[in-house]
């Protein structure tokens, strides 16, 4: 009887060239495609366009003031439909699941072989202005329908002053691994990790500014409070409290949220985020990069600062250079690991149509408590 095939074991991005311009619709997606000049001005000239004129003040304050309001709007028309579960994250952030086999989960390994790569055609597509770099799932999550158990951040800011009451009492403080999710949305990261990651020492927090993504999470039939705790959280609320205490965390994860954020408050936010790291602990991050496919398919009069935009849904995204990210990360006193971009063409080979992607992945590091 011959051994089952085991799956190949999927390259991180900046692998697959396009070295043969005769090639171009062999593949879905190739990885760290040059821009010429031409096309750099080209995405320069479509930016000054549709950023020349802004929206008025008093509209930007209301997208701010009612920007959760859209979120769960997003998430109800959703659900869990509009990305696939990011197996891919495990070869770029091998930290999520340190012990982890190369040839564990096969399928998925295959299945995203070209990381955000799609099976179906419509790769890349936009819905509303949000461009996904995942298309809508083919294995829908599993929800449980049943009344919603909404964590609103007044209940949870009661139930966690009561949990720092107690010496050092709080959900997974007798983990050794402590994971925290930001912006979980309906769970495409978090359910990954749990799958993937069988440390029995793992305990992974996921929060987002959504009720209604909330509910997705802690209704799915494969949450395990055990293993996970999601809540409601604001980051643009430096009152609005985290579950555990400062210095507990090996890993946070920003997973296309930070470009959500008003510009202003980014810093904030990273600053608050670096301090629940444990002394080695990493944020790690993949955004959308300035003059991604995203940014210069907006309209004018869709532009709410530089490089700052609003969607069709209300829903709002800023496109980052790697020096602005960097800037962010070592204000907050972390050490650089890795900041790269990610210039990848995509394929759509029904229509023969190519599309520039642009995103920025990035590593950084608290720096380890100074031996004594």
């Amino acid at each position: 009887m011959a051994a089952p095939r085991q799956a190949p074991d999927r390259r991180p991005f900046g692998r697959r060239f396009l070295t043969d311009p005769a090639r171009l619709f062999q593949h879905n997606a190739w990885d760290n495609v040059e821009w010429s000049e031409e096309q750099e001005a080209s995405a320069r000239s479509k930016v000054q366009e549709n950023s020349s004129q802004l929206l008025p003040q008093d509209k930007q304050e209301e997208y701010e003031v009612n920007a959760k309001r859209y979120w769960d709007d997003f998430y109800k028309i959703h659900e869990n439909g509009f990305f696939k579960d990011r197996h891919w994250l495990f070869t770029e952030f091998p930290e999520l699941a340190p012990n982890r086999n190369p040839s564990q989960n096969g399928d998925s390994v295959h299945e995203f072989s070209n990381k955000e790569e799609s099976n179906n055609e419509g790769l890349g597509g936009c819905e509303n202005g949000h461009c996904s770099l995942e298309t809508r799932a083919e294995n829908q999550l599993n929800l449980i329908k049943n009344t919603p158990k909404i964590c609103t951040e007044e209940l949870a800011t009661q139930k966690y002053s009561e949990l720092n009451q107690s010496d050092g009492d709080y959900p997974g403080s007798s983990a050794s691994y402590r994971i925290l999710e930001v912006g979980c949305g309906a769970g495409n990261t978090v359910f990954p990790i749990l799958q993937t990651n069988n440390d029995p020492g793992l305990f992974v927090y996921c929060c987002d500014f959504s009720t209604t993504a909330v509910d997705l999470v802690q209704n799915n039939a494969e949450y395990d409070s055990s293993r996970c705790f999601v809540f409601v959280h604001d980051l643009c609320n430096d009152q609005s409290p985290f579950p555990m205490p400062d210095e507990s965390l090996d890993v946070v994860i920003l997973i296309f949220v930070l470009s959500a954020i008003l510009p202003e408050k980014m810093q904030c936010i990273v600053n608050r985020l670096s301090r629940l790291l444990k002394p080695g602990g990493m944020i790690l991050l993949r955004d959308y990069g300035r003059y991604d496919l995203a940014q210069l398919r907006f309209k004018k009069g869709q532009c709410l600062s530089d490089n700052f935009y609003v969607r069709g849904d209300g829903t709002r995204v800023y496109f980052f250079t790697q020096d602005e990210l960097d800037d962010l990360f070592t204000t907050a006193g972390l050490e650089k690991i890795q900041n790269l971009v990610d210039r990848r063409l995509q394929v759509n080979r029904g229509k023969q149509m190519t599309m520039y992607r642009v995103w920025i992945q990035c590593k950084y590091r608290k720096p380890a408590a100074p031996q004594l």
